[in-house]
């Protein structure tokens, strides 16, 4: 039987950087004290990033990781068909989970990860 690697691919691959920025986003969300309640939530529609709980309000939390600006800030790549997709997703994991909130929010988490450097977070709260 082949070892399994836990770690996150290298950060010099697309799907290396998005599993980073991915951990960096759910440290930095629960240092602000919210509860992670899933990760990579994957519906026949696409993925949920993070979904959370911060008090009353049920958060889901789309995270953009990026090397530079020189395509934008992060966060700019959550287009409306984004923010219209993720509403379907967020609906669907309501649907599967025995989860009530009074409130529920969409945040973004832009992480901008730069070699050398610490990563800098980002964290628009009610983005849309």
């Amino acid at each position: 039987m082949a070892a399994t690697d836990s770690r996150p691919p290298p950060a010099d691959t697309r799907a290396g950087l998005g599993a980073l920025g991915e951990q960096i986003a759910v440290r930095y969300l629960t240092d602000a004290g919210l509860t992670v309640l899933d990760r990579n939530w994957r519906s026949r529609r696409g993925e949920l990033d993070v979904v959370a709980r911060d008090g009353d309000a049920l958060v889901f939390c789309e995270v953009k990781a990026r090397r530079g600006t020189g395509y934008g800030v992060p966060a700019a790549a959550v287009t409306v068909a984004k923010q219209q997709r993720l509403r379907l997703l967020a609906r669907a994991w309501l649907a599967a989970h025995d989860e009530h909130a009074r409130d529920i929010r969409f945040d973004v988490v832009a992480v901008l990860v730069t070699r050398g450097r610490p990563a800098r977070v980002t964290h628009l709260r009610a983005a849309f």
